[in-house]
């Protein structure tokens, strides 16, 4: 009986700490989302001016994408951010969030996507 109420201060302080964890990825998250959104516009526009300009099966590929400058450049700093690993900071608050449950479901607990604590009813045998 003396060890439940520093359980449940433990308990109290690992959520309000993963609450804090995942509200302050929550804005840059935001942020990264915006500019892989951006690009894809761009690259999108860039790729339907390309495709539709009528010298583009005419002239060699480089040449093509000399004349398009706004589709190369979209293109190649898409590419960049994806090899730096964009794609794993716009979910990076799920990416938490699902490890977070995957290790406390051996403690018959989970968490919601703000970090709250779910305590799950005892199981019965």
């Amino acid at each position: 009986m003396s060890l439940e109420p520093s359980a449940c201060e433990d308990l109290k302080a690992f959520e309000r700490r993963l609450t804090e964890v995942i509200a302050c990825l929550n804005p840059s998250t935001l942020r990264w989302r915006i500019v892989l959104t951006l690009m894809s516009i761009s690259t999108s526009i860039g790729a339907w001016y390309w495709l539709t300009d009528p010298r583009t099966s005419v002239v060699p590929l480089t040449e093509s994408l000399l004349n398009h400058p706004i589709f190369t450049c979209a293109t190649v700093l898409l590419i960049a951010l994806f090899l730096l690993g964009i794609h794993k900071l716009v979910v990076a608050p799920q990416i938490l969030t699902s490890r977070t449950r995957s290790v406390l479901s051996d403690f018959n607990m989970s968490c919601d996507d703000t970090g709250k604590l779910i305590l799950m009813p005892r199981p019965t045998n």
